[in-house]
């Protein structure tokens, strides 16, 4: 077979640097080896002479001509040499199928796998639209052999041929997808030996598919991709070879992100791994600044959470042990002042019960103040038990004062009530109050009673998505004039939130709340009150993931923009020991940068 190749300055080829979960500025971008072209001479499939294969830049250049780029290509990157792992990363860009315009926003991603020590091998497939075929037929036919040649290549180039990761912007994502979800399916026939190669991957990152619902396939979605006729695209196939994947996008995006959430559904069916990243009121082009450091959002660091998915499946061999979530947050160094107080005045609890315990706040004011908001936290527990002590509670308000914010913890009334109650209730009469006492007290010490959180994990997570969505309903009657204040709050941190769904209202999930007949359950009203949420949530927990996403769903329907971060391979309580460099060590950080985005930590 005859095959072209440009060799480029190798001695730019990677980026020396240490190799870390945290990636910070690369000086000098990593530049490409090597161009390789993906077809034979003649045999490139369905070509048009309307077509080319050139990044947005090129067709730029001075002296462009059409003609010197009809052949799609690869650019090599060598990996940084001093942690070169058998990892290779073929990337993507996007573009409607109307160019490859997506070249700076792959940029960063590429100088961070290279300075990881990953190969990466970035894809110009055919452009504009073929005619009288769908819509992604070239890019698929180009990507699909790209892998192929990719994987011919590993030898040489040295990574594990079974080692082939993706990653892929908008229409990328939507060709990197057919590839992930439909490599037994062949976009074209034979060409050479090199056809013989599977072209399946090892993981894929989608970023912003496009494309992937019927009201969208080939536009913005008409009807925002939330219809009971909308569906996944026929394409999208789904086979044996279906690899894990990890997507992000942003919640605004107009190529709807329930495009995202729905492919995440399917994986879910499969018992395939899966991260879901979705960011408050993002656009279609999510990505932010990598290096704002402390002051980031989620979406600013969102390449951090791309190389914590490859970390936590150990696709880079690298992943440690898991170190105890207690023994990093040990101490309150950074509480100045502590008190405790009753939820309730004497003889006026509701419902009182004997067989539960009494319910109390306690204030942990930071020791150097740094911000008027208050974030209220409390434990899970099955609504049996609750430790405001707990590895649920006691890392976050140690975290959040160290952040200098004043943080309030709970402990309500368990185990779950007699005499016909719900499980929930008085442990949301005893919510609903401590706000009321947190909003009365907040201007006397200096805080503002229009910025309060609330947090909790597991039966916290369902008490959280109660007294985030339904504060305009009574829980109990007034007992004092405290009573007449409101009880909504400004945002709310569900950590894989419980007994969310109709298929584990009162144990875990029974169908994985995946399919359309396990709805949100009925306590929670989302009234006209209801705050945005941000969700953390393991994919593998058996108190589904699906509580989070549906709920997240919901939010985004009523016109509020949430976040949501689903971590693979993670079960319940996923916090309590975990390796670092993954989602897992460093979900705490999550909240910081969703506050960061809505303004909620503000002095």
């Amino acid at each position: 077979m005859s095959k072209s190749r440009v060799v480029l300055s190798a001695a730019a080829a990677f980026v020396v640097g240490l190799c870390h979960a945290s990636f910070g500025p690369l000086t000098p971008s990593a530049k490409p080896c090597e161009r390789e072209y993906i077809w034979p001479d003649g045999k490139m499939p369905d070509a048009q002479p309307h077509q080319i294969a050139a990044k947005t830049g090129e067709t730029k250049a001075p002296g462009f001509r059409a003609d010197d780029f009809r052949r799609p290509y690869i650019d090599w990157y060598a990996p940084n040499p001093e942690c070169k792992t058998d990892l290779c990363v073929v990337t993507v860009s996007g573009g409607g199928f109307g160019s490859c315009c997506d070249a700076e926003r792959l940029r960063p991603a590429i100088d961070r796998f290279v300075k990881a020590g990953f190969t990466v091998a970035d894809v110009t497939y055919r452009t504009p639209r073929p005619k009288g075929l769908p819509i992604h037929q070239s890019a698929w036919e180009d990507v699909q052999r790209a892998v192929r040649v990719v994987r011919s290549q590993a030898a040489k180039r040295g990574f594990a041929p079974e080692k082939v990761g993706a990653t892929g912007i908008s229409a990328g994502a939507k060709a990197l997808l057919l590839v992930a979800t439909s490599s037994l399916t062949p976009a074209y026939e034979p060409v050479d030996e090199i056809d013989a190669l599977p072209c399946n991957l090892l993981f894929a990152i989608p970023q912003a598919p496009a494309y992937v619902l019927t009201d969208g396939n080939g536009k913005p979605n008409s009807r925002d991709g939330d219809a009971p006729d909308v569906k996944l695209v026929p394409e999208l196939k789904f086979d044996a070879n279906t690899c894990p994947m990890c997507f992000f996008q942003g919640g605004a995006d107009e190529y709807s992100p329930f495009g995202s959430t729905q492919i995440y559904r399917q994986l879910r069916r499969m018992k395939i791994p899966a991260e879901l990243h979705l960011f408050a009121d993002r656009w279609h082009g999510f990505h932010g600044d990598m290096n704002k450091g402390d002051d980031a959002t989620g979406w600013d660091h969102w390449f951090f959470r791309a190389e914590e998915f490859i970390r936590q499946m150990n696709y880079d061999g690298r992943r440690g042990e898991q170190v105890s979530l207690m023994t990093r947050f040990p101490d309150d160094s950074a509480r100045g002042a502590y008190t405790k107080e009753d939820v309730w005045p004497e003889g006026k609890i509701p419902d009182v019960q004997t067989n539960q315990c009494r319910p109390y706040i306690e204030w942990h004011v930071p020791r150097e103040l740094r911000t008027s908001a208050i974030q209220i936290v409390y434990s899970g527990g099955s609504y049996t038990d609750n430790d405001p002590g707990g590895f649920d509670v006691a890392p976050a308000r140690r975290y959040l004062n160290a952040k200098g914010m004043t943080v309030v913890t709970m402990k309500y009334r368990t185990p779950r009530p007699l005499g016909g109650l719900a499980k929930h209730t008085t442990a949301w009469q005893d919510l609903q109050r401590a706000i009321r006492i947190v909003r009365g007290q907040a201007k006397a010490r200096g805080l503002d009673p229009d910025r309060i959180g609330i947090m909790g994990s597991s039966a916290g997570g369902h008490l959280t998505l109660m007294g985030a969505t339904s504060s305009r309903r009574k829980s109990y009657l007034p007992v004092d004039d405290l009573d007449k204040l409101p009880c909504n709050v400004q945002w709310a941190v569900a950590i894989y939130p419980a007994y969310s769904l109709t298929d584990g209202l009162v144990t875990v999930n029974s169908e994985g709340g995946n399919e359309d007949d396990s709805r949100l359950a009925p306590e929670f009203s989302f009234d006209l009150d209801t705050c945005p949420i941000l969700f953390v949530h393991g994919d593998a927990d058996v108190w589904a993931a699906m509580n989070s996403v549906k709920a997240w769903e919901q939010l985004r329907r009523m016109g509020l923009q949430g976040e949501l971060h689903t971590l693979a391979t993670r079960g319940h309580c996923f916090q309590t020991e975990a390796a670092p460099g993954t989602g897992s060590y460093t979900y705490l950080d999550r909240i910081w940068e969703f506050m960061n985005h809505k303004g909620y930590n503000a002095k």
